[in-house]
């Protein structure tokens, strides 16, 4: 019997068996992918939240979702000392997605993250005769309102405040404040329009501010 013909003879059964199962192994894969998360958090992780797959988490844990967040595979989320990332209901966190906080980082609800976008509260410092890996940091928080949209490969830095229903565009570096509404690209990211926000998305973000605020957020 021919190589070829014994691959033949063995794919086949072997991708009706796969087919068939596809379904069963992905729910398992998502049980076991979600049980691996909420191991590693403080807070509890709500039934709802659906996690594709790997998720890194570093330092202190102290990290919380809101219900209903879609967690695709390779994220990398960090707390340290006393910092915290909050996510708000509905977010979406899209593959390789950073967020690193030393100070604070919340996303409101129903907000989109693109692919290896970078969300860090802190920089490193500079001291002369030290090492900058020992130099240590400065951190102010980010704030990013309710139904944002943060195309791939954005980088947000430290003291932002994006508000209601912004848009940035795709590898765009967000170095200042950016407006409810406002679509902004470019590095360093600048206005290109303005939109306004609907009565929808501000009810969302109200709502979601309310119940953050009754949960101890």
């Amino acid at each position: 019997m021919s190589n070829r013909l014994a691959k033949s003879l063995l794919v086949a059964p072997l991708r009706v068996l796969l087919r068939i199962s596809a379904k069963l192994r992905e729910s398992a894969r998502r049980l076991w992918a979600h049980a691996a998360l909420a191991g590693q958090l403080k807070a509890p992780l709500p039934a709802s939240v659906v996690v594709l797959g790997r998720t890194c988490i570093y330092g202190t844990g102290a990290i919380r979702f809101g219900e209903d967040a879609l967690l695709y595979p390779d994220l990398h989320l960090e707390t340290q000392s006393q910092a915290t990332i909050t996510l708000g209901d509905g977010v979406v966190l899209s593959r390789g997605v950073h967020l690193v906080a030393m100070s604070s980082i919340t996303i409101g609800r129903g907000s989109m993250i693109g692919e290896y976008t970078s969300i860090r509260d802190a920089n490193h410092k500079r001291m002369a005769n030290v090492p900058i890996r020992y130099a240590g940091y400065l951190a102010s928080p980010i704030a990013i309102g309710a139904e944002v949209w943060i195309g791939r490969g954005v980088t947000v830095l430290g003291g932002v405040t994006i508000g209601d229903g912004a848009t940035i565009g795709a590898n765009a570096v967000v170095t200042r404040d950016v407006p409810p509404g406002a679509v902004v690209a470019g590095i360093p990211a600048a206005p290109i329009r303005s939109r306004k926000v609907s009565a929808t998305i501000q009810m969302s973000a109200e709502n979601g501010a309310a119940r953050e605020a009754d949960s101890g957020l």
